[in-house]
Formats: C-alpha cells, structure tokens, sequence
C-alpha cells in the first residue's frame, strides 16, 4: 500500500512535503516556497505516477538529483518528458539515462525565495550531494549520512574514507541542532551521529 504524501516539516517561508516511493523505500522531498508557490523535488525515484500530479499541485519547477544510483532516478525519464528540469552533479551525470543540467559544490539554487546550498559530499558514489536550506535547520542528504553512520560503500564508485572525509568536513560543521533528511528511512541530527565518527571508522562500514 502506497504511504500518503505528508507535509514533513513547515515555518512561515518554506514548507517540505515527502513520500516513500519504489521497492527499497525511497524518500522523495519536495521543497516549497510558501511566499511564491514555487518548489523543487529531491530525487525522483520512482512511482512517476504519483510524482507527476504532486509536482503539478506543489509548484514544481526543476528536479535536484543528490546521485545517481539506479534507485533514486526510476522517475526522472517520464518527469524529463513531462518539462521538468533534472539537475545533478557532473560525477554522476554518466549514470543518468538523460538530465539537462549539472548541480556545482558550493553554489546556490533558487527556490522562489528560498535558497538551497549545494555541499558536494562524494564517497557514496563519486559525485554525491547534500542541500542545505538556507534559513532554515534542515539538511538533505540523500544517502550520504543516516541515522547510524554513513551510506553503503560498496556499490561501484563508493570509498569509505571518502565518505568518511565528507561527513567529517562537510556535515560535522554544521549546527547540532540541523535535522538530517536522508534518502531512505527516519530523519536524524548532526548533534545524534557527530559523537560517533570514531566509532565508524572503526567499524569501517
């Protein structure tokens, strides 16, 4: 049975809808300026059936790829087909089937009013991103961090220092209290998963 679309966290300029989606229960985040109307979606994964009506009611206006595994683009031919802009980064452009745009680290994307900043995190796959919503605590990792440690490594592309290196570098800095919306499963903070570094590392997965 498909899971309702919720509204997964709101203030008074944005407002973030979800979904889980396709066989290994994908989260699909759209990003809405309330001020505007205008959003984008994070990862179209699958079930473009229902994707493609909730792009159209939300606003929708470009799709943000966070990488390029097999399960988190099943949706993005039909949107392509529909005029929706996919975007993702040049790394992992290559494992896309077709895209219009590449995404580049450290840099902003417009969402009406809303500012989305790209943090290239790679190690899950060469070319992996998380969004930061600028105003906001939330951060959009794809399968880059979860509760728990890092994302898999073992897929072809994926290195465990390097993911290491980029959770450390890239996510640790930020505060405590930022929530951590991943690509699969429950949300978390960076103040939850910073202490256990080590303890990953050790373990090394």
């Amino acid at each position: 049975m498909a899971t309702p679309v919720r509204l997964h966290w709101s203030d008074s300029g944005a407002e973030v809808h979800s979904l889980v989606v396709g066989p290994v229960d994908n989260n699909v985040f759209i990003i809405r300026c309330k001020r505007t109307g205008e959003a984008v979606l994070l990862d179209a994964a699958n079930e473009h059936d229902r994707l493609l009506p909730l792009c159209q009611r939300l606003g929708v206006r470009r799709v943000l790829e966070t990488h390029g595994h097999w399960d988190h683009i099943q949706a993005v031919p039909a949107l392509r087909d529909a005029g929706y802009d996919v975007a993702i980064t040049a790394a992992d452009a290559p494992m896309l089937p077709s895209y219009d745009s590449l995404l580049e680290d450290d840099s902003v994307v417009e969402v009406g009013e809303l500012r989305l900043k790209t943090l290239a995190t790679p190690g899950h796959t060469p070319g992996s991103m998380c969004f930061l919503l600028e105003g906001t605590p939330l951060l959009f990792s794809g399968d880059t961090l979860f509760p728990g440690g890092p994302g898999k490594t073992s897929l072809p592309g994926g290195d465990f220092p390097t993911i290491l290196r980029s959770i450390d570098e890239r996510l640790f800095p930020l505060d405590p209290g930022t929530l951590v919306l991943p690509g699969h499963g429950a949300d978390t903070t960076i103040g939850a998963e910073h202490p256990h570094l080590q303890e990953w590392a050790d373990r090394g997965w």
